[in-house]
């Protein structure tokens, strides 16, 4: 395996149990934003993908705030948007659609698999580890993130190959 495949999976890995645990100990909001910083440095660069990160946070907390506001989610008090740690779950995400998990853009079918799987997976463990509830219940909910999930992932590596075409000089 490619080390820069290897190292950004583990990366992704390290922050992503870096933000979860966050829920309760928000110091560890550094260690997921040294998970980002480490792969902009060793895996990948911000001039090659700083649009696709800032997209996917920036869609992915607004479809999760959407998500709260449904009432799919209960992170034990009010609020109108999804906390940083989960914010920044989406961001570490998105270093990934270009290295260990660019096997997933095609077919795209594939990554519409992994998304049904992994993406309620990831929600249901992070949910009991951040302590979030799920008011509809774990089964709803999950096939709920299942189905979103299954068309995400395909649109997310839209996202990122629109990202990596040169940009067209203006008319």
């Amino acid at each position: 395996m490619n080390r820069k495949l290897l190292l950004n999976a583990l990366l992704f890995q390290t922050g992503w149990f870096a933000c979860v645990f966050a829920a309760r100990q928000p110091w560890l909001l550094a260690v997921a934003a040294l998970a980002l910083l480490a792969h902009f440095r060793w895996v990948g660069r911000w001039a090659a993908e700083g649009r696709l990160v800032a997209s996917v946070l920036i869609a992915g907390s607004a479809l999760d705030s959407f998500l709260l506001q449904l009432g799919v989610f209960d992170f034990g008090s009010q609020r109108l948007l999804v906390p940083l740690w989960l914010a920044l779950l989406w961001a570490l995400l998105a270093t990934t659609l270009n290295h260990c998990l660019a096997w997933t853009a095609r077919p795209w079918w594939l990554g519409s698999l992994l998304g049904a799987v992994a993406g309620p997976l990831s929600y249901w463990a992070g949910a009991r580890i951040a302590g979030v509830g799920l008011p509809l219940g774990s089964a709803p909910t999950l096939l709920l993130l299942a189905g979103l999930w299954a068309l995400l992932m395909p649109v997310l590596h839209g996202f990122a190959a629109l990202y990596r075409q040169p940009p067209r000089p203006a008319d």
